[in-house]
């Protein structure tokens, strides 16, 4: 037998002699379960799979409600269902506050709102719900931005004329200009280029950060520094970004009055002024940068692709797009413009919009945390490792998870049903700052364009694809095309 034939065969030997070694040790200690972890890649071939969420479903079937994965050589806990995920968001809240490590955002490591964790988190979260709160989060003025938008975007469909058009760069846009009215003071035109180049870095960046290529990045960060791809661009879209937003900063730098703050980057800059000296402060220049990022980022793509997401299954299933149009008929006719006043009187539409969030599970791996220390949960020892938590498939608190159902949010009289299993925003300390502003855009949005047009399939195209064009820390849909056909 070659040397070289031998040589591989002893390799192959000693890597399913250590793999099986570590997983007995493992489970000695009172771990939780999971699949056999390969070498250098850990469980990345079970995370391809088309749909994350449907992947730990499976999983969670063999080895419970709490789970062992690896990404890369870096180990992680999945808690997957209702009642094991409210233990660790709300019972045990404390003991999970902090964030995991994303390798393609280890520049922002620390900072900011996503990345950051302890006092600064702390300092930053506080800031940030007190200010938006004074910028109009919660306020009629953020509705009357948010109508304003809607009156632009409307128009914009209009001039499609019923013809196919994808509506990808104008939602984002629209979604942006009300986050870019709280940070900045202003609003941006459609046919703005710069504009609509960070949108296309934002979109670009969620594809790619989802791809195999980002993935690779997440488990082999120091190799991948080093190589071509995708990833590289990813780096530098955001360099991109920015750079933008630094321009913003510096322009309100130049203007700022520290008795009459305009703007959420007005309010950080005088808060920036009031600390100095201060060793321990969040509000220092970096911080500022990534909190205004991490806002800008979230307030626009997120929104927008949860929309988009909504007008495709619209499109595939139009007895519910039918039933919501007969809702706003009946609610506000064809001549007043929806208001969020009307929500309470529009039970179906509001199940329809959760079931979009639910059955999109825009971020299936939930918003990662980290135990801040060695602890216990159903029954096993939990290390100081990823925590990653999945809800929103849970067959025990949806009848059939897998189905676009908007019952899953309605009683037997057709009236709305809240559900406590129901966290798009996660829950606890950590939840999303913007979930108010989120509801809001989506109901305004949605309810203005079904009240002006019927949604329709380009000639030819009978069906979209509703499966995630990428599934990875978030859950991308595919580009697509309709008809906005007046009423």
């Amino acid at each position: 037998m070659p040397v070289g034939t031998v040589t591989t065969i002893l390799l192959i030997l000693v890597v399913v002699v250590l793999v099986a070694g570590w997983k007995k040790q493992w489970r000695s200690q009172n771990y939780p379960p999971g699949p056999l972890a390969l070498p250098v890649i850990g469980n990345l071939l079970q995370l391809r799979a088309a749909n994350i969420c449907k992947t730990f479903r499976k999983l969670s079937k063999k080895y419970g409600p709490v789970f062992t994965l690896y990404f890369g050589s870096e180990r992680a806990v999945v808690v997957f269902g209702y009642e094991v995920v409210r233990e660790v968001l709300l019972n045990r809240g404390d003991e999970f506050t902090d964030r995991g490590r994303f390798p393609l955002m280890d520049k922002y490591k620390d900072l900011g709102i996503f990345m950051s964790n302890g006092e600064m988190w702390a300092q930053t979260r506080r800031f940030t719900l007190t200010t938006l709160r004074d910028f109009g989060m919660g306020k009629r003025s953020v509705e009357e931005w948010v109508q304003e938008e809607i009156r632009l975007l409307l128009q914009e469909l209009e001039q499609t004329k019923g013809q196919p058009f994808n509506p990808a760069t104008l939602l984002s846009a629209a979604m942006g200009n009300t986050i870019s009215r709280i940070l900045f003071g202003e609003r941006f035109g459609y046919g703005d280029e710069e504009y609509r180049r960070i949108l296309w870095c934002l979109a670009e960046n969620f594809r790619l950060e989802n791809c195999i290529a980002g993935q690779l990045y997440t488990i082999l960060p120091s190799l991948m520094n080093h190589l071509p791809g995708p990833h590289q661009t990813y780096l530098q879209n955001n360099s991109i970004i920015e750079k933008f937003l630094a321009r913003k900063v510096a322009e309100h730098e130049a203007t700022l009055d520290l008795a009459a703050p305009r703007d959420f980057v007005d309010a950080f800059l005088c808060r920036m002024e009031q600390e100095k000296g201060n060793p321990g402060t969040a509000f220092r220049r970096d911080n500022m940068y990534v909190t205004v990022f991490d806002m800008f980022v979230s307030g626009t793509e997120s929104t927008s692709i949860t929309l988009r997401y909504c007008l495709m299954l619209l499109l595939e299933h139009p007895e519910v797009a039918e039933k919501v149009q007969q809702e706003i008929e009946r609610v506000m006719g064809r001549e007043r413009s929806p208001s969020l006043q009307d929500r309470g009187a529009m039970p179906y539409t509001e199940a329809v919009l959760n079931e979009t969030l639910r059955f999109l599970d825009l971020i299936p791996l939930g918003f990662i945390r980290r135990a801040k220390r060695d602890t216990q949960l159903g029954g096993f020892i939990i290390p100081k490792v990823l925590l990653i938590n999945s809800v929103l498939q849970d067959p025990r608190h949806f009848k059939n998870p897998e189905a676009f159902d908007p019952r899953h949010f309605l009683d037997e009289k057709g009236g709305f049903k809240k559900s406590e299993a129901f966290m798009p925003f996660s829950a606890g300390k950590r939840m999303c700052l913007g979930e108010s502003l989120a509801r809001a855009q989506l109901f305004l949005f949605l309810t203005a364009i079904l009240q002006r047009f019927q949604l329709r399939h380009p000639p030819g195209c009978p069906h979209l694809d509703l499966s995630p064009e990428v599934s990875g820390i978030m859950n991308i849909p595919r580009p697509f095309e309709l008809c906005f056909c007046p009423c």
